[in-house]
């Protein structure tokens, strides 16, 4: 029997196995904050839905497809959440604002890779079962370059909006708001990913978190120094006292110089960042390239194994290594 359809066929059967296994799993207690905050969300839309509009109903016929989907992960996701990598998952998908289940984000992982094999088999590399399986693979890690490209440039606008966030807080607690009065106005006025993050930590409180808690999720969620130092100062003021304001208008003016010397450094270090993405792609690229154009010539480093293998880990290693060098030394902490 052809090998490929051995491999296609095992392929599919273990992603129909996952699936079907996610249906008929025991079901367990979900995140009752996560419920609560949800049912808010689907409160809020009622009220605010008066216009029967085509818009209107696409956003209905969505977040119904969006339930469904939900339903039939539900069982699955309720355990996978529990395991060590499920929860890192879920941390990650929560900092980049993905609306996906752990379940959805290890089924994409799947789909991923056996859909880059299939691509590489029937298109890029017609035949060629041992690139195809280096582009499977390749393709297990698609998802989480996209999920961690999502929570880079996430964090990236947060800390840029938040000296500014900053100089809003104060303005609110010196006209005479409270602390979650003043996040509150923060949430209404403040651009994205900032307002969405301060509405999810007035709903928290809403209903019934401390605001210490609740701040301890946003810190989860945007894991930022200056958030860190934020965070702090306003626990400190609530067990101790002191005037808000000005300690977090000092902060904002040490972030605000923090942010214009992040952004001098990322300019005099982007030669070296391009130089380490160069040392990363450029050999794979051509070697694909010489596979594609003459695949006699590059079928000999994979027929041969006791030259060709040792000769492409020695290579892949070098890469590596060269790669996490230069990220190293371009990665300048402030």
């Amino acid at each position: 029997m052809d090998p490929t359809i051995v491999i296609l066929g095992i392929a599919g059967a273990l992603t129909v196995l996952i699936l079907v296994a996610g249906v008929f799993l025991t079901r367990r207690e979900s995140d009752l904050i996560e419920i609560r905050l949800n049912q808010m969300d689907t409160q809020a839309a009622e009220i605010t839905s008066f216009a029967d509009t085509e818009e209107e109903r696409e956003r209905e016929r969505s977040a119904s497809i969006d339930e469904s989907r939900r339903r039939i992960f539900e069982p699955l996701n309720n355990v996978l959440a529990e395991r060590k990598f499920g929860k890192k998952w879920k941390q990650q998908l929560a900092r980049a604002n993905l609306r996906l289940t752990v379940a959805e984000y290890g089924v994409a992982h799947i789909f991923s890779s056996v859909g880059l094999f299939a691509a590489g088999f029937i298109v890029l590399f017609p035949g060629d079962i041992i690139f195809s399986t280096i582009a499977g693979v390749i393709g297990i890690f698609v998802p989480r370059i996209y999920v961690g490209r999502l929570v880079s440039n996430r964090l990236i606008a947060f800390e840029t909006q938040l000296a500014d966030t900053l100089g809003l807080w104060v303005n609110a607690l010196r006209s005479g708001y409270s602390v979650v009065q003043a996040m509150e106005a923060i949430a209404r006025d403040a651009p994205e990913p900032t307002m969405g993050e301060f509405q999810r930590v007035v709903k928290e409180v809403q209903i019934g978190i401390d605001l210490p808690e609740a701040l301890s999720h946003l810190l989860e969620r945007v894991e930022s120094p200056d958030l860190d130092l934020v965070v702090t100062a306003v626990n400190i003021q609530r067990e101790v006292g002191g005037n808000l304001a000005e300690i977090l208008e000092v902060i904002a003016g040490t972030i605000r110089e923090r942010i214009k010397l992040k952004g001098e450094i990322r300019v005099l270090t982007s030669q070296g960042r391009i130089t380490g993405y160069l040392i990363s792609f450029l050999p794979i690229l051509l070697a694909l390239f010489l596979n594609l154009i003459n695949p006699g010539y590059m079928g000999e480093l994979f027929s041969n194994q006791m030259c060709g293998w040792p000769m492409i880990g020695a290579g892949l290693s070098l890469i590596g290594m060269g790669t996490a060098l230069i990220q190293k030394i371009v990665d300048i902490e402030i």
